[in-house]
């Protein structure tokens, strides 16, 4: 299946407020020009499908003129246009998306995926079994169906505990939803591909969970959705309720050049702006609606991300907002009386030449070639023609020495910002670092690189007498689990992490278990053995791989995997799962790096700061190996936490909102597992291994998904009887602070307020507190007003309003979903 790549977007529009100006670009200076007090429109192209014509068509002919003008800019084309062409083309569920396929080793390649990046592997591969997927009118359903069989929490959305539900999501029964959409396939009730697509999209997404995703080709390959005007949610003084602004005109009142006060938004397209704002939001991933909330805007901690993270926020098309069709326009209403409409734009992420039709844009990218479909056993019979590298650099230094926009010059930094280190300046802040982690790496080159900058950031502050610590996880999706584990073991050595872990138990898993671990006793578990065997030898599907709840190692797979009754079904789980970090395989599930205090790393046993003198900031993003890493730091180290925006009330908010769950599995990873069995054959032959639940595999539906993964495991609390996976717990954190017309342009200021409020004995908290953290603080002291640094640069503010996204980092892997991950 053709990649998704990120182009260009189009050029930014100013925004409406009381004298109806803003800046438009930056060269040098900060410029504004004047524009309509009512209405405006943005230089995209506007024309659309005509008589002679059809949608399609239309779409064909402006990527043709646009890429002759800007060859290396994303095309662009109004939504509308490309939401009639993407309708046009007719349903045929048994379509599988055609595959640019090659030749991999198939396990090691998924792997790797499973450990970083999350790319689906497409294979060439044998056609018996799927050649006649044409005359299944709901051979794509079907394909998904075993894959669900790894969902831990399915029965827990139908269910959940009452907090969870009135706090965080209500009930949702999937298999309701996933019956009616079967039911309607089977009554033909679908007339496009995209209608059936975007109902099983929402069928995924509505679970609020981000590691049980099913992206639909029809949905998510062709066209991405945007707007021109980012906004961003501030309270003026830090206490007042906050309103929602135009972010330019919000970065243009931060020059202090401008002539006109910031009008905030109260209605988009007629309806209340909070109203809309929040409905709008539910499409987000995220299950805590005070993060959706966040996420909509613009955050300095995405954008920092570039392309990997949600860029300008979800309302103007980042992370999930970009799969929402937006209409032709948007209409925002200001306070001031004076209004803004914007022609909303798609980006046409695929080559257009030679469509002229729906049917065009069917056969082209939703049909598969009979080649590349193939199930678990024909799998087995692939040989290798190639496999993943990963890189050995240790490099802690940015190969680009520009800060992400509203940063200052960091001490160090990972060379694609998933990480760097700060120390704060000013009189009352000169004993206080940061180091800012917004990722916990997708890509296996970058896992080194990411564990030196936080040694060197911790060993820098020690030297030079930083006594506290400020972690700042603000846009952390997730990534490799055991760098979650490294950071804790950094800061705090000398406590053994607890991080217990469940999967769902059912047929498929224990057939692999039982395989896996019988092939695992006849070859050793070293470093020395081929790639194969360390692939296959250190997987949780080998039960000598982790240890039990007790930190002891399992005798059998049985006993590994259960099963256990849980939950209000209830449903089978295995026995608890604790990570064996003295393993010697560890580094086969790390992407390489060696967990601080272990092995190698054994040396790192002094605490370089007191669990009082640090704390964790969050704008609610934190999932996956982020939740992993907050627990240990707060459950087990009791370290604090504050949480930044929300909803505009002053109730406390959760610091995680993001999913819970400890680890996701990518269908690419499950369906190389599934093919174990039959390629190895030790306890069973293929001809029964068919009549199981692994002969239920195939690859249709990952030929026809650009991104598909299950939760693979729970989080569990440790002393928790019943077992209630972490993803149905609600926490409050310590304290909640708004963001402020400052913080929005000048991450310092974030970090400052924070400084105060844990350490200073200055609270900037509208709910919440830390007074009784014992560190002096027996009264909230009167919060001041911060404003942006002196050395500020604004600039590259305007190239994200421009561009959509940072670009100012060398060698980022473009995405732009800022997906959790473990």
């Amino acid at each position: 299946m053709p990649p998704l790549t990120q182009w260009s977007h189009p050029a930014p529009f100013p925004t409406s407020t009381s004298e109806r100006r803003g800046p438009t670009e930056y060269s040098g200076s900060v410029t504004s020009l004047p524009y309509s007090k009512t209405t405006a429109s943005s230089s995209k192209p506007t024309a659309s499908g005509n008589a002679t014509e059809g949608p399609c068509a239309s779409v064909s002919r402006l990527v043709a003129s646009f890429t002759s003008s800007s060859p290396s800019a994303t095309p662009t084309v109004p939504a509308q246009l490309a939401y009639e062409c993407i309708n046009s083309v007719p349903f045929n569920q048994s379509a599988a998306g055609k595959s640019i396929a090659k030749s991999f080793d198939y396990a090691h390649a998924a792997k790797q995926n499973l450990i970083s990046e999350h790319k689906a592997v497409n294979i060439k591969n044998c056609p018996e079994r799927m050649a006649n997927a044409d005359d299944r009118k709901v051979a794509l359903m079907d394909s998904i169906r075993p894959y669900l069989d790894w969902q831990t929490t399915i029965e827990y959305l139908a269910d959940p505990p009452a907090e969870y539900a009135s706090k965080v999501q209500a009930p949702f029964d999937f298999w309701a939803d996933w019956d009616g959409i079967y039911q309607k396939v089977m009554n033909g009730a679908y007339t496009s591909e995209y209608a059936f697509g975007w109902d099983l999209y929402r069928s995924f997404q509505k679970a609020h969970d981000g590691h049980f995703v099913y992206y639909p080709d029809s949905v998510t390959l062709i066209f991405s959705y945007g707007r021109t005007e980012p906004l961003v949610s501030v309270s003026g003084d830090g206490t007042s309720i906050p309103e929602v602004y135009a972010y330019s005109d919000v970065l243009a009142s931060s020059f202090g050049n401008i002539s006109y006060t910031p009008s905030p938004l109260v209605t988009i397209d007629g309806q209340d702006s909070t109203e809309w704002l929040l409905n709008f939001s539910e499409y987000g991933s995220l299950q805590d609606p005070d993060a959706l909330w966040n996420n909509m805007f613009y955050l300095l901690a995405q954008v920092s991300l570039g392309p990997t993270g949600t860029g300008a926020g979800t309302f103007a098309g980042g992370g999930r907002g970009r799969w929402v069709y937006p209409g032709p326009c948007t209409t925002l209403g200001f306070e001031n009386g004076t209004a803004l409409t914007i022609d909303n734009f798609a980006k046409v992420q695929v080559p257009f030449d030679g469509i002229t039709s729906g049917e065009d844009l069917y056969r082209t990218y939703f049909t598969p070639d009979p080649e590349d479909l193939g199930d678990a056993e024909s799998l087995a019979t692939m040989t290798s023609s190639s496999s993943v590298a990963s890189s050995t650099s240790s490099s802690a230094t940015s190969t680009s020495t520009i800060p992400a926009p509203g940063y200052p010059t960091p001490l160090v930094r990972e060379k694609d910002n998933l990480n760097s280190g700060y120390f704060l300046e000013g009189e009352g802040y000169k004993d206080i670092a940061v180091l800012s982690v917004p990722s916990f790496v997708g890509s296996v080159e970058d896992e080194r690189a990411f564990q030196a900058v936080n040694t060197y950031t911790i060993n820098q502050a020690v030297a030079q007498n930083k006594s506290k610590l400020i972690i700042d996880v603000s846009a952390n999706g997730g990534g490799t689990i055991l760098q979650g584990y490294d950071l804790f073991k950094q800061l705090f050595p000398h406590i053994l992490p607890y991080g217990a872990t469940r999967f769902r138990a059912h047929e498929a898993l224990d057939l692999i278990g039982q395989e896996v671990s019988h092939f695992s006793g006849l070859v050793p578990r070293s470093l020395k053995s081929n790639e194969t065997v360390r692939d296959w030898v250190s997987t949780v599907f080998n039960y000598r791989t982790d240890t039990d709840v007790n930190y002891e190692p399992f005798d059998f797979w049985a006993e590994k995997f259960g099963p256990h009754a849980y939950g209000p079904a209830p449903d089978n789980f295995t026995s608890l799962i604790r990570w064996n970090l003295s393993d010697v395989l560890t580094t086969e599930n790390s992407g390489g790096i060696t967990v601080s205090g272990y092995l190698d790393r054994s040396n790192i046993t002094t605490q370089p700061f007191q669990a009082e003198n640090i704390v964790i900031v969050y704008d609610g993003y934190c999932a996956s190996t982020c939740t992993i890493f907050s627990e240990l730091m707060r459950q087990q180290a009791g370290v604090r936490t504050i949480a930044l925006g929300g909803r505009p009330n002053k109730n406390p908010i959760q610091a995680v909102g993001g999913v819970k769950g400890t680890n996701d599995f990518p269908y690419s990873y499950i369906l190389a597992a599934a093919a174990f069995p039959f390629e190895y054959q030790y306890l069973h032959d293929a001809a029964y291994y068919n009549t199981t639940a692994l002969g239920e595999y195939n690859d249709l539906a990952i030929l026809r998904s650009t991104n598909a993964v299950i939760n693979s495991r729970d989080g569990i609390r440790k002393g928790d009887a019943v077992q209630t996976p972490l993803q149905f717990r609600y926490e409050a954190a310590d304290c909640r602070i708004f963001y402020t017309p400052e913080m929005a342009v000048d991450q310092t200021a974030t970090w400052k307020t924070v400084a105060d409020t844990a350490f200073r004995g200055i609270s900037h908290c509208v709910a919440g507190n830390f007074s009784s953290a014992g560190i002096g603080m027996t009264k909230r002291s009167t919060a001041r007003k911060l404003g942006v640094r002196r050395d500020w640069d604004g600039r590259e503010h305007y190239d994200v309003l421009r561009d959509g996204v940072w670009t100012g980092m060398g060698g980022v892997t473009v995405g732009g979903d800022g997906f959790m991950y473990a």
